[in-house]
């Protein structure tokens, strides 16, 4: 009988969030997805030993190797190592995360997006295989939009409402991220109540927004993602994309039994078009409070996690 991962990928691209090389060159994904989290991770790794001492000697030949600029740049061409390792091996994009503490700086997220973009290129790798991560915010979204236009793909991370996934969708973004399992437990901390697959609300909220774009007539790709378990994949099934990490997708691979398709653009409910300014947006984040709280707690999160990429680059620079 025909895998449950194999049944997902007849009707949904199935997209690796991760940056281990083996998972990666095992699961066979069409994309990957990374993050801070995700990179500090794979550096830590020995298959990026070569890596991280190539960058710790080319920061050292650029000189001031005590200053913030270089550790960042050092951090920045580690980021970029992970992702081209992993364009080696699937044959769609990588995404790669604009710098946490970027988040409310629209000119500085542009800055760095094109840095990544030219720093790939160096590889020998073009934008078209690249998506630039940016998070959700009013100021992450406006700068989405002028790369969009620039020709540069953007998915637009930690998306936690409808009304990001709407300015997202105005922003003309590549792709969005909305996110399932942080949904989820910001529901049971604050409600004590237990979920099943189809009452998730990350599940719902998902559903809500591909239902949104389809009968709107949205091009922006929706992609699933941050689960808990396979439950909440199975209940997401025909999603346009879904990025899965590789527990979940062996689960996947191993499971057997009908898979039944979830989501279609032929089968949506009425849900009219609206406009979303910036006076809109930021009433409807401050309106949701579970929205509102998980976006500031991943900038955090992500923020942190560069930070001790950062700590170990500066010690390493200081040797």
């Amino acid at each position: 009988m025909t895998s449950k991962l194999e049944q997902l990928r007849a009707m949904t691209t199935v997209v690796a969030d991760t940056g281990d090389i083996e998972a990666v060159a095992r699961l066979k994904p069409v994309d990957c997805t990374t993050n801070p989290t995700i990179v500090l991770k794979a550096l830590g790794t020995e298959m990026f030993a070569d890596a991280f001492e190539e960058a710790i000697q080319w920061g050292k030949a650029k000189g001031g190797a005590s200053s913030d600029a270089t550790v960042a740049a050092v951090a920045d061409r580690l980021a970029i190592s992970v992702g081209a390792a992993l364009a080696k091996l699937v044959p769609g994009r990588v995404s790669t995360e604009v710098d946490a503490d970027l988040s409310f700086d629209t000119q500085g997220s542009l800055n760095k997006a094109r840095e990544i973009i030219a720093s790939y290129k160096e590889r020998g790798i073009e934008r078209d295989r690249i998506l630039i991560k940016l998070a959700s915010t009013w100021e992450g979204i406006r700068a989405a939009e002028v790369l969009q236009k620039e020709g540069i793909d953007c998915n637009l991370t930690l998306l936690f409402s409808k009304a990001q996934a709407v300015a997202c969708a105005e922003a003309k973004v590549f792709l969005i991220s909305p996110f399932v399992g942080r949904i989820l437990d910001w529901y049971k901390k604050s409600t004590g109540e237990d979920y099943t697959s189809e009452t998730d609300p990350g599940v719902v909220s998902v559903r809500s927004i591909y239902n949104y774009y389809k009968v709107n007539g949205i091009e922006t790709i929706v992609m699933g993602a941050s689960f808990r378990n396979a439950g909440e994949i199975e209940a997401l099934a025909g999603c346009d994309r879904l990025t899965i990490s590789p527990a979940l997708l062996d689960e996947l691979d191993k499971a057997e039994g009908d898979l039944p398709r979830k989501l279609s653009a032929e089968k949506t409910t009425p849900d009219p078009w609206v406009s979303m300014d910036e006076k809109a947006f930021r009433w409807a984040l401050n309106e949701d409070p579970m929205a509102t709280e998980k976006l500031s707690e991943g900038i955090r999160s992500f923020s942190k996690d560069l930070a001790t990429l950062r700590g170990m680059v500066a010690r390493k620079l200081s040797a």
